[in-house]
């Protein structure tokens, strides 16, 4: 039976919430499906605001691969915010997608992206305005599966309660086999109920069903065993690999947003994976190896994507976008292509050792410059060794001298604070680094109208790195070295006004590292937190460390383990952690043995880049039945051959 639209009873309330626009759809490019012509429908969650999660990347490419699909719908939903949630529970207004406002408990998949762990919360909000019971074990044939993935679904336990499923690693084709086996099952007419579908799928060896596992603990606290409780359900779970990237070129008409997002461009994504090695990094971990896009693809698409949504800006995206193999090649040939045009480039993010003056010069060509970004990530040269940022002081000075040279006036350095090892004068290094840069702004280009930005954030050791063992610093820590670095930004008067100081306090990065390290224990925080009001967890105006210091004691009161137990403490090699069933690819012992490389100075040396050294035995390409792929091909853009994609292109 066709679902109706919820939008003639969401309408009255427009006018008392905040942003409204956000809540009404209608944006070009979004697609609308007839319900009765289909036979998969899934809705797809990203649990934050329409602004943070309408430009999100990967929710642009399932959308655009599933609605694709003949007999496959796919709309949107988002997080509401908190006043109109309450307006929502007292008018009886169900989570509703922003495409059709149709019912989220409607749909028979419910797939949700988590790109932070701070939007757990959201999570539990959407399932209860959707009618979905919190609770995995309590859904019925009725209600949809509950999916997740995305980089802060690779360790899924804190939220094993509330999902039904979760695929870890690359989406496109994950979500095109999920949708074969829903098809399938509802035509056989549910062969075993909705166990009989999570069955089929956790029985692919590539989806994750948490309640098909026990998991026992020690009078420690600590996990003695995760075993499969069901027949035919695999020891442990693999992780997706995209393997062309060429064959997947999405998205190729984004929907172009109606409010104001974080981000609004055209964002292509150049290659994927990262093999530099940086230690605390869990994205260049988990989406090993390197898979590039070709410089004929990547013009296509920025072709289509430009003419498809009319944004003027394209955003060359990967984990380190100056790597790319023809990355000079792209930039010029692109400002060529659209030379005179009123469309700009950039590099959102940049490695400080491979950002150049072609570049410089490249992504300036039209006039704009949108900002550049550079993430020495540690203060000190000690410091960046410990983490494999093999990133020095020159680097960065030639680096900001040829940014500034090249017309830019302002550049953001980004760094951590507590990492392991990490001394107070680790941090304060970062002052005089800060100093540095201005001076060399200063002298490249004779003027006072340097600016450089220090942002700083509270390192979190991450499942599946090598920095998974390791004790996060105490917040108290945290914080007492910011002010000290803080007090010797300000020191110096000639280059204090030059220099801003942005970071973050050490309360919420240690609820992160609860979330990001926890195990199925966190889920009862998580709820209590919940129930307490908590939402948006991840904004620092809905924030409270009490709300989750005082969950955390109560939902943990009768375990062995608390708050400090998950986070500041270290893991030795023998402990089972809550991830360790999952495979992202990534050989423990090759892990273990690069984390006692960080900390033990004797052992201490750089893991170069495999994309053009040996191998150096991570593990994923034998694991996952992948390997490297990247150019250079030799092939250049022709701006002439551009012009028809971008005459004919649309939707």
């Amino acid at each position: 039976m066709p679902v109706e639209s919820v939008f003639s009873q969401l309408e009255p309330l427009l006018p008392q919430v905040r942003k409204p626009v956000q809540y009404v759809g209608g944006e070009v490019n979004s697609t609308v499906k007839a319900w009765d012509e289909t036979d998969v429908r899934w809705a797809l969650l990203y649990p934050d605001a329409y602004e943070v999660g309408q430009p999100n990347q990967g929710i642009a490419i399932l959308y655009e691969v599933l609605n694709e699909q003949p007999g496959v719908l796919a709309e949107r939903t988002y997080s509401v915010w908190p006043d109109m949630e309450k307006l929502m529970r007292v008018s009886g207004i169900p989570q509703f997608t922003v495409d059709a406002h149709r019912p989220v408990g409607s749909f028979d998949v419910l797939g949700v992206s988590f790109s932070t762990e701070l939007g757990y919360t959201n999570l539990l909000t959407a399932l209860d305005l959707a009618g979905i019971p919190l609770e995995a074990g309590k859904r019925t044939i009725n209600h949809p599966v509950v999916l997740a993935g995305g980089h802060a679904a690779f360790n899924p336990e804190p939220l094993a309660d509330f999902l039904d499923a979760v695929v870890i690693g690359d989406g496109e084709e994950a979500v095109l086999a999920v949708t074969r086996l829903v098809r399938a099952w509802k035509q056989g007419g549910c062969p075993g109920g909705r166990d009989g579908l999570l069955l089929a799928l956790a029985a692919t060896g590539s989806v994750y069903v948490p309640r098909f596992y026990d998991v026992t603990y020690l009078p420690d606290g600590r996990i003695g065993r995760v075993a499969p409780n069901r027949p035919g359900v695999p020891a442990s779970v693999r992780k997706h690999t995209l393997l062309d990237l060429d064959a997947w070129p999405y998205p190729k008409a984004p929907v172009v947003p109606v409010a104001d997002t974080v981000h609004e461009r055209y964002s292509v994504e150049i290659f994927r994976g990262c093999t530099r090695g940086c230690r605390f990094c869990q994205a260049g971990m988990i989406t090993r190896p390197v898979r590039e896009r070709s410089i004929t693809t990547v013009g296509a698409m920025v072709a289509r994507g430009l003419a498809a949504t009319g944004f003027s800006e394209v955003g060359l995206l990967s984990l380190s976008s100056a790597d790319h193999s023809e990355i000079n090649e792209i930039a010029i040939d692109l400002a060529d292509c659209y030379e005179g045009s009123s469309v700009g480039l950039s590099l959102p993010s940049t490695r400080v050792d491979a950002f150049n003056v072609s570049l410089a010069d490249e992504l300036s060509r039209n006039g704009k410059r949108s900002g550049l970004t550079f993430a020495p990530e540690g203060g000190s040269e000690r410091m960046r060794k410990v983490i494999n940022k093999m990133v020095t002081e020159e680097d960065l000075i030639r680096t900001v001298t040829t940014a500034y040279a090249g017309g830019w006036r302002q550049v953001k350095l980004y760094f951590m604070c507590g990492l392991p090892t990490e001394q107070d004068e680790d941090v304060t290094a970062i002052a005089d680094l800060a100093r540095k840069v201005i001076a060399a702004g200063r002298t490249a280009t004779g003027r006072k109208d340097i600016r450089c930005t220090v942002s700083i954030g509270g390192f979190v050791p991450k499942p599946h790195t090598p920095f998974q063992w390791a004790g996060q610093c105490p917040p108290d820590v945290v914080d007492a070295r910011l002010r000290k670095l803080g007090a010797a930004l300000r020191a110096d008067k000639t280059y204090g006004r030059s220099v801003g100081f942005r970071y973050h306090e050490g309360t919420p990065s240690l609820i992160e590292g609860l979330l990001s390290r926890g195990d199925r224990r966190v889920g009862a925080v998580i709820r209590e937190v919940w129930e307490n009001g908590g939402r948006f967890d991840g904004w620092s105006e809905h924030f409270s460390f009490d709300r989750w210091s005082a969950a955390c004691a109560a939902a943990l009161a009768e375990t062995p383990v608390d708050l400090a137990w998950y986070t500041t403490r270290e893991r030795d090699y023998g402990e089972v952690l809550p991830w360790d069933h999952l495979d992202s690819g990534l050989d423990r012992d090759w892990l273990w043995d690069d984390w006692r490389s960080a900390i033990e100075p004797a052992e201490a040396g750089e893991v170069e880049d495999c994309r053009w050294t040996p191998c150096y035995e991570c593990g994923v390409c034998p694991a996952m039945g992948t390997e490297i792929q990247t150019g250079p091909t030799g092939d250049r853009l022709d701006g002439r051959r551009l012009l028809p994609v971008l005459a004919t292109n649309g939707r």
